[in-house]
């Protein structure tokens, strides 16, 4: 283990034939983990946007709708699937708000992860009858900014708050800016 921690992202170490510089190298592949995120307002004014509340390694904290995409799942599918399972409602992507990378180090075990998070913007519809909250998920929850603002301290992430404030600064990009390959679903075998 190096002195800068276990990482918990994918590494693969690599003998590379020659550096930049002709040197013989190694180096690791840098994986960051996926996820996607739906910010979701209410349509009032002043907005109100969808939040839950969930159990991490470190307490209780407030999150967007979020988690990691799946193998075989474009990321607009990924953030239905999430929304659906963390809010019980279902969740009707509108656009991308941003693309983010963000690292965060655990204090207990010194894990360092890096996150690399799409988010997307969109309405939800009325909870489903029936349906629960992923494991782990206390309750969902209304907040204005300023109440955001105000519990910053539980956030999960600063991504948290930055992908709402970039949403009401209007910061909105076509759902086609990520471009789902057939091959995610079926992958191409070369021989």
């Amino acid at each position: 283990m190096s002195d800068l921690g276990e990482r918990s992202y994918h590494k693969e170490l690599r003998i590379l034939p020659l550096g930049y510089d002709g040197r013989a190298m190694t180096a690791e592949r840098f994986s960051p983990s996926v996820t996607v995120a739906a910010i979701i307002p209410d349509g009032g004014e002043p907005p109100r946007y969808l939040l839950v509340e969930e159990h991490t390694p470190e307490g209780l904290r407030l999150n967007n709708p979020a988690g990691h995409l799946d193998e075989g799942e474009s990321p607009q599918q990924g953030v239905v699937r999430e929304a659906l399972e963390e809010t019980a409602r279902v969740f009707t992507p509108e656009a991308i708000v941003g693309v983010y990378l963000s690292r965060f180090v655990r204090p207990a075990t010194g894990e360092d992860v890096t996150y690399l998070r799409l988010a997307y913007c969109g309405r939800v519809g009325e909870p489903l009858a029936g349906r629960t909250l992923d494991d782990g998920i206390v309750r969902t929850l209304w907040l204005t900014l300023p109440e955001l603002q105000a519990s910053s301290a539980r956030h999960r992430s600063p991504l948290v708050l930055r992908c709402i404030e970039d949403h009401l600064a209007g910061q909105r990009y076509a759902l086609d800016l990520v471009l789902t390959d057939a091959s995610v679903m079926a992958p191409e075998i070369k021989g």
